[in-house]
């Protein structure tokens, strides 16, 4: 069935997630810039939602939200997206309308319509006055920069919305209970998502975990993290060599054209026997406590998934026992610590430490650092 304009505009409207949302500052900033420059004594950022007319921010109307029957608002968007009354008292069309007759006794209005990202106009910014006024070229060529000010910042809140669901995908829903052994993992985004991802989930052997770090940061690392994430579970009884060079070739064929790279530890955990097998592709971020007081990175010569050089990816193999730390950690725990200057940063972090209380402490250092790169972490100790 197709869809009457109106039905397409409310649902612009609703895929939008603003309605009945909270302030937001980004949005009040325009609109007391609009009441500065303009000098009125109302302004309203307003979205046309079925029979009301909903104001995500307003100066001087007294309230969220109005009827739509009869709203400037609402003919602003039928008169094609703007819509200037300089005295409504002595407009033939609107000066028995009840919002000029009665409270608040407009007399001035000027809008400009808000369109959502596919075009459809969702509602107006505009500036209104008890008192006639008259507003010039300059001006009207100024409300409307102001209302692609306003409409950028909505376009923008609902690609966080977006971004937030495929955040919550590249984090695990919980953390899997593993007999024998304590596991905790956290992350803290620089942005508004990240490109690190980490995944731990229960195998027919005991326990997969990956982290992996896709080069950038932003939407598109984002997304590329997300495909890989979903690459090296798909199938999950794969070998790991398999899986990890299956996803490098995907990347190649994908995306090798763009030079983003994925450095990814790929492993799974026999519960039975402590072994871990692992593929590192160009990770290199990974670290055993032993308790024996020995500290060992873990590194081999792999390489960053998606470059594209056909080299097939090995497995290897190192024994957690009673006691043993393994730490695994995104690159953005190089912007904390020096890790090339010696192993007392490591140790002073992770050793004789509660897991849970190991992943804190350095998610704490890199909000209190204002990390500018994401930080992930993975620790996982043997306990018998």
């Amino acid at each position: 069935m197709l869809l009457s304009d109106e039905e397409r505009r409310q649902q612009a409207v609703d895929s939008l997630h603003i309605l009945d949302t909270p302030p937001d500052e980004r949005i009040d900033r325009v609109t007391r810039l609009a009441q500065e420059l303009f000098q009125v004594p109302m302004v309203s950022v307003t979205l046309i939602d079925r029979e009301r007319q909903w104001r995500k921010s307003e100066i001087g109307l007294g309230g969220p939200e109005a009827p739509r029957k009869d709203s400037f608002c609402d003919a602003t968007l039928r008169r094609g997206g703007s819509l200037v009354i300089e005295d409504a008292s002595q407009d033939s069309e609107f000066s028995t309308n009840p919002f000029v007759a009665g409270d608040p006794h407009l007399r001035f209005y000027a809008g400009n319509a808000l369109h959502a990202p596919c075009g459809e106009q969702v509602g107006t910014l505009c500036i209104m006055d008890t008192a006639p006024r008259v507003l010039d070229q300059r001006q009207r060529g100024l409300l409307q920069d102001l209302s692609l000010w306003v409409q950028t910042e909505m376009a923008r809140q609902s690609e966080l919305d977006d971004l937030a669901v495929i955040q919550r995908t590249l984090r695990p829903r919980s953390i899997p209970h593993i007999p024998g052994y304590t596991v905790a993992a956290g992350a803290r985004s620089a942005g508004d998502i990240a490109g690190d991802f980490h995944d731990l989930h229960r195998s027919d052997r005991g326990l997969r975990l990956t982290v992996a770090d896709v080069m950038g940061k932003g939407m598109g690392p984002s997304i590329v993290a997300s495909a890989v994430r979903a690459a090296l579970r798909t199938a999950p009884d794969r070998p790991l060599s398999r899986a990890v060079n299956e996803t490098d070739k995907l990347l190649e064929e994908e995306i090798g054209d763009l030079n983003i790279f994925v450095t990814a530890f790929h492993s799974e955990l026999d519960i039975s026997t402590g072994q871990l097998t692992f593929v590192d592709a160009g990770h290199n971020l990974s670290f055993v406590l032993r308790t024996t007081g020995d500290q060992e990175r873990i590194r081999t010569d792999g390489l960053p998934l998606g470059m594209g050089l056909e080299t097939a990816h090995q497995e290897a193999q190192i024994q957690l026992n009673p006691g043993d730390l393994f730490i695994c950690s995104s690159d953005g725990l190089l912007d904390l610590i020096d890790l090339e200057a010696g192993e007392d940063e490591i140790e002073r972090l992770f050793r004789d430490t509660e897991p849970e209380t190991a992943v804190q402490r350095v998610l704490n250092l890199a909000e209190a650092a204002k990390a500018t790169d994401d930080v992930t972490i993975v620790v996982v100790r043997c306990d018998s």
